[in-house]
C-alpha cells in the first residue's frame, strides 16, 4: 500500500543530499557562509555547478549582487559548524567568527575558502532561475581544490571513506544527517 506525502515532506523523499557550505561577501568584502544540500553539477564543459537559496536568506542577496560563490564541502566534523551556520543569519553574526572556521584566500573570487573544508570550488555565477521561493545559481567552476590526504590518485576522485561527507536527511527539527560508511566498486 502506498501513502500520500505532504508537500513540506517531498524534499525528504529525495533524501539523503550532500550538505556543502557555500561562501559569498557583501559589497565591502565581509565572508558570509550558508549551509545548503540543495547543490549538484550540471555540466562537464564548461564545469558549471547549480546550488538553490532562499529568496529570503541573506546569502541569497550576496550572491545575487556580487557574482561570486565558494562551494565548500565539509566532512562529519564539521556537524557543529553546519548547524550554527544554519541556525543564525549572517546579518547579525559573523559566522567565521563565532565558528571559528578560518578563512582561506580563494584563488580566483572574492569570497574565502574554509580551511577546514576538504574541497573547494570557486565560482563565478553565469546563471540563475527563480523557482519559486528559491532561485538556482548557477556558477562556472573557475578554480578548485582540495586537501592532497583524501584525493585517490589512481581513481582521480575523492577517496569517500577518508572524507565522510555530511548528507542531510532532514526530518521534523532538520537536525538529521548522514555520512558514506563504505566505498565500493560495481562489477
Amino acid at each position: 500500500m502506498k501513502i500520500h506525502l505532504k508537500h513540506a515532506l517531498i524534499p525528504q523523499a529525495l533524501s539523503p543530499r550532500l550538505v556543502v557550505l557555500v561562501t559569498s561577501v557583501d559589497r565591502e568584502g565581509r565572508p558570509n557562509i550558508i549551509p545548503l544540500s540543495w547543490v549538484m553539477p550540471t555540466s562537464f564543459e564548461p564545469p558549471l555547478i547549480a546550488i538553490s537559496v532562499g529568496t529570503k536568506r541573506f546569502s541569497h542577496n550576496l550572491i545575487e549582487s556580487s557574482g561570486e560563490f565558494v562551494v565548500n564541502l565539509p566532512t562529519r566534523h564539521l556537524l557543529n559548524e553546519v548547524m550554527f551556520c544554519g541556525s543564525h543569519s549572517g546579518k547579525s553574526v559573523n559566522k567565521f567568527k563565532e565558528t571559528g572556521l578560518t578563512p582561506l584566500k580563494s584563488e580566483k573570487v572574492k569570497p574565502p575558502r574554509i580551511k577546514e573544508c576538504v574541497a573547494h570550488l570557486e565560482c563565478k555565477l553565469v546563471n540563475k532561475l527563480r523557482t519559486g521561493d528559491h532561485t538556482i545559481f548557477v556558477g562556472e567552476v573557475i578554480a578548485s581544490s582540495c586537501d592532497e590526504e583524501v584525493f585517490d590518485e589512481k581513481l582521480n576522485i575523492l577517496n569517500l571513506n577518508r572524507v565522510k561527507p555530511l548528507y542531510h536527511r532532514g526530518g521534523p527539527s532538520l537536525r538529521y544527517f548522514a555520512t558514506i560508511g563504505e566505498m565500493f566498486e560495481a562489477k
